[in-house]
């Protein structure tokens, strides 16, 4: 049983084939807010980007988020930079174009958040545009060779580091979520997916050899609880 786990599966998600009614799609962007909460995705954030923008001690900084679903991280941030007297303008960016849209329906008390629809291979801003690039729960869609090259963007149009928050390969995380999940989550998208997710996700090891093969430097990855890892890179 424990064998699934040495190696990445590459079964692709409902999400990403597109099996999806426009309604599981609406619900699916409800709940994963929801999910992200309670697995950690704002706590890893506060943790590593923001932390980082402290011992920086900057007074205003820029966030690219690839991927950035419905935005939520992205109000995080700007939360926080209010809270701490900092300026921060925040960027989603999405290919979906209703995730596009949803980033400035659920943003509309943050000005200081926008959202461009595009291509994270190929992503449409310049050399060093934001102080930092992130994504979330995002590289895992993506085969390893993909991977790489949505890292190289990312530092491309990064001035200081990116940061990129994904999930654990491991058995407990999936367990879990496979038991739990069962009695709390109602959208099909996110249970189904979500267990999928784990399984297509990275172990830390896997995760600092694909930044070294997408030529970062300064590579670190850490385990966030309770089942996210973080690589930060310049």
């Amino acid at each position: 049983m424990f064998q699934r786990f040495k190696q990445r599966s590459y079964e692709l998600e409902d999400i990403d084939t597109g099996n999806y009614t426009p309604e599981e799609y609406e619900a699916c962007i409800s709940e994963l807010q929801l999910v992200n909460r309670w697995m950690g995705d704002a706590h890893a954030l506060k943790q590593t980007l923001l932390k980082d923008v402290e011992q920086r001690s900057l007074r205003e900084f820029s966030v690219l988020d690839v991927g950035a679903g419905s935005g939520e991280l992205l109000r995080v941030a700007a939360t926080w930079a209010r809270e701490t007297g900092r300026r921060f303008r925040g960027v989603g960016l999405e290919l979906n174009e209703r995730s596009a849209e949803s980033i400035l329906e659920d943003s509309k008390e943050f000005s200081e958040i926008s959202s461009v629809r595009g291509n994270a291979l190929q992503l449409p801003f310049a050399d060093a545009e934001f102080d930092y690039v992130m994504c979330s729960l995002f590289t895992h869609h993506f085969k390893d060779e993909q991977v790489v090259h949505i890292l190289r963007e990312m530092n491309r149009v990064a001035r200081r580091r990116i940061f990129v928050i994904d999930l654990h390969r491991d058995p407990v995380p999936y367990f879990f979520y496979t038991t739990l999940g069962k009695l709390v989550l109602k959208n099909r998208l996110i249970r189904h997916d979500g267990a999928l997710s784990i399984l297509r996700s990275f172990k830390a090891p896997e995760l600092a050899s694909l930044g070294k093969a997408a030529g970062l430097h300064e590579i670190a990855v850490e385990l966030h609880f309770p089942a996210r890892l973080v690589l930060s890179a310049t």
